[in-house]
């Protein structure tokens, strides 16, 4: 790997600290960066190099998956250097300029350079716009843009931000990141059912009955209101995660494939993906705020008593909907996905549940039957699970008895790490292209209009619980349970 520059704009923030700073160190670890290489660190706070590289190691040894090793420690941080960065004043792109070409004279590297954006939605225009202006972008090696979700507030705005990115990067240069892309089992779903023909097997149009999306949280809207207010479930997980979730879970890919392939069938899986019509919102999808409850034993607020919400608020902190995907394979099977905050717990996970046997076996009535599952657990264990009916010796009732395969979890990559090194490859098969990104925001804007017309009502559910009684009934209604 070529030596390179990376400019972190952000540097001073939580995902800085939390991951980026600690899954640069993991590759770095594990021989998964180049020898030689710069991370130019950018915020508003004014900070010396020597006081950035003192950040940069308390982030490591608070977040790092690795244990810091003397060996090589020293050189890694030594790799850092701050600058002090005002996104709308043209002379911090000119000192950014200055400080990376003064970088790759003192290592000899090649103009290689990764611009990480993770900073407010409304600063990224802003940056890559004067990136190209200041002439930082122009480079005699390759650059790469990586842009943090979300991508625009609607589809309007999606396009426009769009277009301002292209005015400095060209398509293949930008890396959008969807963290969730990055979770081992997700990059999974590309070759599990290719290399495993007992999966394979399941993988049958005639038996699969449906399939569930769900990714849950206990946590409220902490200190994002702001912009949780705005955004809501429908926006902060539903268009992004979700749909990219639902795109993974429906390639079924007969082959290995190359990225572009990848790319290419997810965009068809978004294409085919039927829009929720006028006549059906009302069966078809659910929106709920919780309400005040327990987690963990613990009294928690109602949305709307949340520091910085409005206690008018109508915003949606969970969505459930039935999708149904219209291409040969997955038509007539519902996709059922569901997100929320303030929930039971902490999971995200793909179930697929299988249809029973016809009841043609007359004379025998076995009790206590429940449907196969197979349970693919992205988060917090990743595992593969499935369940089956097991026969009580001593009567003639069956229990449902799963069986879970697992890695080793104790030293698994985070998908900051996947994500990170992906980009330096040059590998964007874990992030969003443009047009994934304009189809999933196509599908969801008929909907944003309904929430805004108040044409959808506003369930409620019990903070702690499983989410509103309503989810429950759009499975209901199919004769299907959540799972």
């Amino acid at each position: 790997m070529e030596g390179m520059t990376v400019v972190l704009f952000g540097a001073t923030g939580d995902l800085a600290k939390r991951k980026l700073f600690p899954a640069l160190y993991n590759l770095y670890v594990e021989n998964k960066m180049p020898e030689v290489f710069s991370v130019i660190g950018l915020g508003r706070t004014p900070y010396t190099d020597d006081v950035f590289q003192t950040k940069v190691e308390q982030s490591l040894r608070a977040f790092s998956r690795s244990k810091i090793q003397d060996e090589g420690f020293q050189q890694f941080l030594s790799s850092f250097r701050y600058s002090t960065f005002d996104a709308t004043e043209p002379t911090s792109y000119e000192q950014l300029n200055d400080l990376i070409e003064r970088r790759e004279r003192e290592l000899n590297l090649p103009e290689n350079r990764l611009f990480y954006l993770s900073v407010a939605p409304s600063l990224i225009d802003v940056i890559t716009s004067n990136l190209a202006t200041s002439g930082v972008s122009q480079t005699s090696g390759w650059k790469r843009l990586i842009v943090e979700k979300p991508f625009g507030s609607d589809l309007a705005s999606a396009r426009a931000l769009n277009e301002k990115l292209r005015t400095a990067f060209n398509e293949d240069e930008i890396y959008r990141i969807d963290h969730y892309l990055g979770k081992p089992m997700v990059q999974n779903l590309e070759t599990l059912i290719l290399v495993n023909p007992v999966l394979d097997s399941l993988f049958n149009h005639q038996l699969i009955a449906n399939v569930q999306i769900t990714a849950s949280e206990t946590v409220g809207v902490e200190t994002r209101a702001p912009y949780y207010d705005k955004a809501g479930a429908i926006r902060d997980m539903v268009q992004n995660h979700l749909l990219q979730l639902v795109m993974m879970t429906a390639l079924h890919l007969p082959k290995k494939a190359h990225p572009e392939e990848i790319r290419t069938k997810k965009m068809e899986i978004m294409q085919a993906l039927r829009p929720i019509q006028e006549e059906t919102l009302q069966t078809d999808l659910i929106r709920a705020q919780y309400n005040e409850g327990e987690i963990f034993g613990i009294d928690v607020p109602a949305y709307r008593e949340e520091p910085g919400v409005p206690h008018s608020s109508m915003n949606d902190t969970y969505i459930a909907a039935r999708l149904f995907i219209d291409n040969e394979f997955w038509e007539g099977i519902p996709f059922y996905i569901r997100t929320g905050k303030r929930l039971d717990k902490k999971s995200t996970r793909i179930v697929f549940e299988f249809k029973e046997r016809p009841t043609q076996l007359e004379d025998y009535h076995p009790e206590g039957l429940a449907p196969n599952l197979l349970i693919l657990e992205i988060s917090p264990n990743e595992s593969i699970s499935l369940q089956v009916n097991m026969k009580d010796p001593s009567s003639n009732r069956f229990e449902p008895s799963t069986i879970t395969f697992t890695t080793n979890l104790n030293n698994q990559p985070e998908a900051y790490e996947l994500l990170l090194h992906d980009a330096l490859l040059g590998n964007a098969t874990f992030f969003a292209n443009w047009k994934e990104v304009e189809l999933s925001w196509e599908w969801i804007q008929p909907l944003l209009v309904a929430f805004e017309e108040n044409r959808l009502p506003l369930a409620t559910y019990t903070a702690g619980s499983t989410g509103p009684k309503e989810a429950r009934q759009l499975l209901a209604t199919d004769h299907f349970n959540w799972w």
